[in-house]
């Protein structure tokens, strides 16, 4: 059968070179048989293909400068501390393995607020001007509406290649899912904006030919999946929008006159603008209604991101997170009200850790338990196997002993010698396993006592 050698390249010209001369002597050694050829190496065809569909967005310029705004500049990055209070910095780009800097879009999304703030100061005059190309690169960013949008489409689909990256990074056999694996990656892009029905029951050979090009085959505009955070980003720019040319209109400057008071958001709209304005209040009206994203979500990993601790179990995360919603329900620690009911589950609190450990203890117990009647049953069943192996070979050892006895009885002198030994090792075999046997035998019984009287 002919032997088959999958190998993958690295791409430079020394391992292409390597690997035609390492063909050559394959053959020459193998009459003539070569070598699976997979093609160069997919990892780095995969980053680069991730790098063109980004690159007309200069997103790695972009995030280069953040970087390198700050990196190796300690003064500059305590005026930013200072005027944001905040220590958190942008992360390095690494320019040759797009799809890893996830984690690097991730802190520029968090960081991009505040960097704003830092190039308005600069404008001001409360900051030095830093005078460096990174600088002016950040400032051409900010005069771009959809910087944000941007980053958070450039974090989606790093996200859907991050799966691919980790799962073919490894010295596993893989290979035979690669194609698959390739064919998932594909359809979850294209999913984003060619026409569903187009991607319908479609094979790998015709999804390859598929032509992107072609606007035919691409949803409405309206229906393109930029990803929930960069559809976000982009409300929040419509809004904005919105607002500034309602101010522009005139119709904002006595809603600006107004005075906070401490009242809900919605209820201090009402009377400020239901008379006066009520086609802006009928617009609010919609705008309050509007979903507020996943907020709520984000905001309890915050939480949880607070409460955990080294060693921290899931019961205990769940106790503290509703602690937590039950003081911000009440409006602070001081406001919650010390309730009967909440004192005597305090006071008893320790009584019931006591008892709660106690069934954690029996519980291992019983686990502890199980597994030891688990591996003990185990046991036993290798021990019949062993015993029935051993009976069968003590009866066949004995047979062969007795029938070469018998058949040296008329045989000439030197082979019933011969015969006789043959006999006599095979009777000292037999000796031996029924030795060995009648151990099982007792180990077996032990065992089975062992059992029996296991709780």
């Amino acid at each position: 059968m002919k032997n088959l050698l999958s190998i993958s390249m690295d791409g430079p010209n020394v391992n292409l070179k390597f690997l035609n001369d390492f063909q050559q002597e394959h053959a020459e050694l193998h009459g003539g048989r070569q070598l699976i050829n997979v093609g160069s190496c997919g990892l780095h065809t995969l980053h680069n293909s991730f790098k063109t569909g980004f690159s007309t967005w200069n997103i790695e310029k972009l995030l280069r400068a953040m970087h390198f705004l700050f990196h190796n500049v300690p003064a500059r990055r305590e005026d930013f501390t200072k005027l944001t209070a905040s220590s958190l910095f942008p992360l390095p780009f690494c320019g040759h393995r797009w799809v890893e800097n996830l984690p690097v879009a991730e802190r520029a999304i968090e960081v991009w607020p505040k960097l704003k703030d830092y190039v308005k100061a600069v404008h001001r005059k409360e900051l030095p001007n830093p005078g460096t190309s990174s600088f002016d690169t950040i400032q051409a960013a900010n005069e771009d509406p959809l910087i944000s949008a941007k980053l958070q489409f450039f974090m989606a689909i790093s996200r859907m290649f991050s799966p691919f990256l980790k799962k073919y990074q490894t010295d596993e056999p893989v290979l035979p899912f690669l194609c698959s694996d390739l064919t998932e990656l594909l359809m979850s892009l294209l999913r984003r904006f060619i026409q569903r029905e187009l991607l319908q029951d479609i094979t790998p050979l015709q999804l390859a030919k598929l032509d992107t090009n072609d606007q035919r085959n691409w949803v409405m505009a309206s229906h393109v999946d930029i990803s929930l955070g960069a559809e976000s980003a982009i409300k929040v720019i419509l809004l904005c929008n919105s607002l500034t040319a309602f101010s522009l209109h005139g119709k904002s400057e006595e809603l600006l006159s107004f005075k906070p008071m401490e009242q809900r958001l919605d209820v201090f709209l009402r009377d400020a603008l239901n008379q006066t304005y009520p086609e802006l209040w009928s617009f609010l009206q919609h705008l309050l209604l509007l979903s507020h994203g996943q907020a709520t979500v984000e905001r309890g990993f915050s939480v949880n991101r607070e409460v955990e601790a080294c060693n921290i179990k899931e019961e205990t995360i769940e106790a503290q997170r509703l602690v937590c919603d039950q003081v911000r329900a009440c409006g602070g620690f001081l406001k919650v009200p010390l309730t009967k009911e909440l004192l005597a589950s305090v006071a008893s609190a320790r009584t019931r850790y006591r008892i709660y450990l106690e069934e954690e203890r029996q519980k291992r117990e019983g686990a502890m338990r199980g597994l030891k009647r688990k591996a003990l049953e185990d046991e036993l069943e290798q021990l019949k196997k062993k015993k029935e192996i051993l009976r069968v070979m003590c009866v066949s050892l004995q047979k062969d002993a007795d029938q070469l006895a018998e058949q040296a009885e008329n045989k000439p002198s030197t082979l019933m010698a011969q015969m006789i030994t043959k006999s006599n090792t095979l009777r000292k075999i037999y000796r031996d396993k029924c030795s060995e046997l009648t151990n099982v035998e007792s180990e077996l019984e032990s065992k089975t006592s062992e059992l029996r009287h296991m709780h």
